[in-house]
């Protein structure tokens, strides 16, 4: 049986989160443990795609090519631990100018799944409302982290009412023992 892709928000799960965006290779800071919890999920044959929005693009805060220098560290970090990263699909527009990529739109999962042919289902890892409200709308468990925004956004989701995630956990590493626990029950 084919495993279920793992959909990853990046800035807040995978790397320190900055009020003042994530503009270079110099900012980007793994969370430790998120290397290896990606290369878990990629050993134990579940597809891993990284979903992140960089609206500082938009803003002339950074320039695609900044962007694309995180990515592609990103995937050699992983690819050295042994594990692999399927594709990272990124929104470089502004919240104002209503894309389909913009989590939670569904966009990035849609064009994932057309461009790596990947199966319906799955999870989705993030730190906020938006990651979740994307999980639910393309028909993925979702789970919210506490590292970077995860801890304001789960008052957020309780204060207001919102659907809660499907489980809430520490981090990406303990996300990921969730979902391969989960995944060995199918």
């Amino acid at each position: 049986m084919e495993s279920k892709p793992v959909y990853i928000d990046r800035d807040g799960v995978i790397n320190k989160n900055r009020s003042d965006y994530v503009k270079s290779l110099e900012e980007w800071v793994p969370i430790p443990g998120a290397i290896d919890a990606i290369t878990r999920l990629s050993k134990a044959g579940h597809p891993v795609v990284v979903l992140t929005n960089q609206s500082a693009i938009a803003r002339n805060f950074c320039c695609v090519s900044d962007v694309e220098r995180i990515h592609q560290h990103l995937i050699s970090l992983v690819s050295k631990a042994g594990g692999m990263i399927s594709g990272i699909y990124y929104c470089p527009h502004h919240p104002d100018d209503g894309c389909e990529c913009r989590k939670p739109r569904t966009g990035m999962v849609d064009f994932a799944r057309r461009e790596l042919d990947l199966p319906d289902g799955g999870y989705m890892i993030g730190d906020a409302d938006s990651d979740m409200e994307l999980g639910r709308r393309a028909r993925l468990k979702t789970v919210l982290v506490l590292t970077g925004r995860g801890r304001d956004q789960l008052e957020r989701i309780k204060s207001k009412d919102l659907p809660e995630p499907w489980k809430v956990t520490e981090n990406i590493f303990s996300a990921v023992q969730i979902i391969l626990e989960d995944s060995a029950d199918d």
